[in-house]
């Protein structure tokens, strides 16, 4: 029987939410085997200033990062609240907020892009407003949902092009050439155009990918409209999920690294439509496990085990330039239960999470967590 023993991982792309779910997803991550998370700020209302003195009507890092700390959150080494960036964004404001040492990371959300995207503002803003130049001056790594926006439906997502590989094609591009020294995560990416253009760009440039994304296609989605896999950008092609198992797997991968964006929602279908997000906390690790001997790598294998840690455990702290964890947590190809997730004084009908894998009517998975 294969048994993983590893440092414990930083998720770099986690929905922890608010209100009652804010204990349940932050338990979810510490039974993981995480020692830090990345938290992302599309909560309502947005967090989009820095702290709390600051006059504008929305969450700051410092009050949702404490939130955090205090339903739990205290058992990570580290925890990173990145700011949302609106049209309220100032370069003084950035400036501010890395001197003080609260603001390490901003989010780039395209409008309406995705669950919580309402506050977003136009890329091409960010580039001239120098709000984008600030990050780069002041050393806070830029977070981007990669997609384009403002796309009609045939153009969003067709055969031969979609919102990511436009993004990637045109406003990436242009980023880097304006601001080669900003460092940059494209996170959750979907497309080979993706991985190619972070795999060439510079070293300051990285990517998260999902465990989503390196399992399934767009088929997987669209056969019996399992609505538990539908997340933003959507799982893509099999050509695509080739070339992030290739980026992932690598011997030589350090641009890579895990970020699961996993997002909990109480009510995924309403009649106004499907909320975006795949609910993975808890069970990641052995989702990355399985999802790499899926693109064959042999987890028993001293080259195998090395590629893995890699990914999972040490791109992600070397790129935000975060000391690695010296605590370890272990996995084993063992079966195990799959179990939906109750929510703790959740109001009623809205008290359970469904992971992803009983989404897809899996009840169980090929790997297990060994507890601490």
């Amino acid at each position: 029987m294969t048994q993983l023993t590893l440092p414990k991982w930083f998720d770099f792309h986690a929905h922890m939410r608010q209100g009652a779910l804010l204990a349940p997803m932050i338990e979810a991550h510490h039974a993981m085997g995480c020692f830090g998370f990345l938290a992302m700020p599309n909560t309502k209302p947005p967090v989009a200033k820095v702290s709390e003195h600051e006059s504008l009507d929305c969450w700051s890092i410092e009050g949702y990062r404490q939130q955090l700390l205090d339903a739990g959150g205290d058992r990570f080494d580290d925890i990173i609240v990145p700011l949302y960036l609106t049209r309220d964004t100032t370069p003084a404001m950035i400036e501010a907020g890395a001197k003080s040492g609260l603001l390490r990371a901003a989010k780039y959300y395209p409008p309406h892009g995705t669950t919580g995207a309402d506050f977003g503002y136009p890329f091409a803003e960010f580039l001239t407003n120098d709000v984008f130049k600030a990050l780069a001056d002041n050393g806070v790594t830029l977070c981007i949902h990669g997609e384009q926006h403002g796309l009609e439906a045939e153009d969003y997502f067709d055969r031969n092009t979609n919102a990511e590989e436009q993004f990637y094609a045109e406003q990436m591009p242009r980023l880097i050439d304006q601001l080669p020294h900003l460092r940059v995560v494209g996170e959750h990416i979907t497309t080979e155009v993706a991985a190619h253009f972070i795999a060439s760009a510079p070293e300051h440039v990285g990517a998260t990918i999902t465990p989503q994304h390196l399992l399934y296609t767009v088929g997987h989605l669209l056969k019996g409209c399992n609505y538990h896999l539908y997340c933003l950008p959507l799982v893509k092609y099999a050509t695509d999920r080739a070339a992030l198992r290739a980026v992932a797997t690598a011997p030589d991968n350090h641009k890579f690294f895990a970020g699961t964006d996993s997002a909990p929602h109480t009510k995924k279908v309403t009649p106004c439509g499907c909320a975006a997000g795949c609910f993975t906390g808890y069970i990641a690790p052995q989702l990355y496990a399985e999802a790499f001997e899926s693109a064959g790598v042999d987890l028993s294998s001293d080259t195998g085990i090395a590629a893995f840690t890699r990914f999972l455990c040490t791109n992600g702290p070397d790129f935000y330039r975060i000391p690695r964890s010296t605590e370890m947590f272990s996995i084993e190809k063992e079966q195990a239960t799959v179990d939906i997730v109750e929510i703790p004084n959740g109001d009623p009908g809205e008290d359970k999470v469904v992971p992803l894998p009983v989404g897809l009517g899996q009840n169980t998975m090929p790997w297990r967590m060994i507890p601490a």
